[in-house]
């Protein structure tokens, strides 16, 4: 077990980006296409953070013409190019599932004031 976490070890990135839950982010994604590879920028929402260690996921929520779109990203992969945090959220909730039912206005987080 100590060696699966020792090589695990060597995976992780050394610069995670800082960011939270309800923070609007904008997760840079390397995309391949036949065999050119360019970064396409989607932003939104974070709406919530799993596991721990390599593993480490985050759920990134817009609303795209009127149809809601989530992506999971793992944060330590190699295609998350960087992560930039547009603006942070105040919530009081580890997991913003409830925002899929919103409409509107309703559906925004507001803004922290730091």
């Amino acid at each position: 077990m100590d060696a699966l976490k020792h090589i695990s070890q060597d995976c992780l990135k050394s610069e995670v980006p800082q960011f939270s839950i309800g923070d609007t982010v904008k997760v840079h994604v390397m995309i391949k296409e036949g065999n050119r590879e360019r970064i396409q920028v989607f932003e939104g929402t974070v709406i919530a953070r799993k596991h721990g260690g390599v593993a480490e996921t985050f759920t990134v929520r817009r609303v795209a013409h009127g149809c809601g779109v989530e992506r999971v990203f793992p944060l330590h992969s190699p295609k998350v190019a960087k992560v930039e945090v547009v603006r942070e959220g105040k919530v009081r909730r580890s997991k913003l599932y409830y925002l899929r039912d919103r409409v509107g206005k309703a559906a925004k987080v507001k803004q922290a004031i730091r």
